[in-house]
């Protein structure tokens, strides 16, 4: 009787261990990077920009909003690096020290008075010095054959700095990078590394997410995204982190070209992830979305609550981030088609009419947003 009762016990253990759980459930902060983009390329077009009219972190009122009445419990709040690391000093550990302490403020608002986690986003696409066409101007950091790259090493000594200011908040996430692509998946590798050695070297202890190459696209993740280019799948297995607290950041994008730019959902994000989510099993790793929209229309909203379900039902997915809410935003569409509008609470779309809040927030989110979310400790993978 005694081992018939242990037997169970044991059974019943195993199955409550695997049972999967999204722990972290938000959305995007955007406008730290807002200002700079130009019409031609133009280095060093929009810098530094002026605080609160160029570019803004978050609205606390609506940062309320979303802890207090929706529940969630992150936020991936973006940054510029040539903000954080003026042109004029070079990437690395000498910071504008404006600049930080409007983003710390930020940070330290939904951290510690709201109690909820922040994802910390240089939002640069693996590049540095000439963000005024982005995605695609600035140098690819690590490329030695560009004179005026940012070099890894640099990378590195950036990453540590901004780590060892936060190394007290137990309820920061590092997310190395916004969506590297057109480059060496290979130099991926070394600058996602370089980074959580630099972030470990100065203590912090916390969650670190770690994007692939192809803009991170979960649906790609094992194919090549260009001529000559190794899939993310190839070596984003080769990552170590001493402490084990490194997660794979995804974004996954539901329209025709995955760029999140149509209105139309015409993507099927569960068979589209499926070779992601058993690559992530067989190497042992986790995952989070920290990026994906869709459009107002029955479509995405199908498509949309397709995805979130996908993600907790398997356990390989921690948490999930929506694109994107922010300060700056007014009638404009970050998202998935012109008359969408933001996700900020109080707008509305270019129309005059509800923006993404209480139409794609309402319709689809609100309801896939777990009651058992993290709400106390270190970021972690559990």
């Amino acid at each position: 009787m005694v081992r018939t009762i242990l037997s169970l016990l044991a059974l019943l253990g195993s199955a409550w261990v695997a049972q999967p759980k999204i722990i972290y459930a938000g959305v995007n902060e955007s406008g730290g990077e807002f200002g700079v983009f130009a019409s031609v390329d133009t280095p060093g077009f929009g810098l530094p920009g002026r605080f609160g009219v160029n570019y803004a972190f978050i609205n606390k009122t609506t940062v309320d909003i979303f802890v207090d009445q929706e529940k969630i419990n992150f936020f991936r709040v973006t940054f510029l690096m040539e903000r954080m690391c003026p042109i004029s000093f070079g990437l690395g550990k000498r910071f504008n020290e404006t600049y930080f302490s409007e983003y710390a403020d930020a940070i330290n608002y939904i951290t510690v008075t709201k109690g909820a986690y922040a994802l910390l986003d240089p939002h640069n696409y693996m590049r540095y010095n000439d963000p005024s066409m982005q995605p695609f101007t600035g140098s690819i950091i690590g490329n030695s054959s560009d004179p005026t790259a940012a070099t890894t090493q640099q990378f590195r000594a950036f990453w540590q700095e901004l780590a060892r200011r936060f190394v007290n908040n137990p309820k920061v996430v590092f997310g190395i990078n916004n969506e590297p692509h057109t480059m060496p998946t290979e130099l991926v590798l070394a600058n996602d590394q370089a980074a959580i050695d630099g972030i470990r070297a100065s203590g912090a202890r916390q969650l670190i997410l770690a994007p692939g190459n192809g803009f991170t696209g979960g649906h790609s993740w094992t194919q090549s995204t260009g001529a000559g280019i190794a899939p993310s799948s190839d070596f984003l297995n080769k990552l170590v982190d001493p402490l084990k607290n490194t997660a794979i950041d995804i974004h996954e994008y539901l329209d025709v070209d995955f760029s999140g730019q149509h209105d139309a959902c015409t993507q099927p994000a569960p068979s589209n992830l499926a070779a992601l989510t058993t690559w992530l099993q067989d190497n042992g790793l986790k995952a989070m979305i920290t990026e994906f929209g869709g459009g107002n229309n029955e479509g995405c909203f199908q498509a949309i609550d397709e995805m979130m379900k996908y993600m907790t039902a398997n356990d390989v997915y921690i948490g999930w981030a929506i694109w994107a809410a922010g300060p700056l935003w007014g009638t404009n569409s970050p998202c998935c088609g012109p008359t969408v509008g933001s996700l900020e609470p109080g707008e509305v779309n270019v129309n005059g009419g509800p923006n993404g809040f209480d139409t794609v927030w309402a319709n689809v989110v609100r309801p896939n947003i777990p009651t058992g979310l993290k709400r106390s400790g270190i970021s972690s993978l559990s």
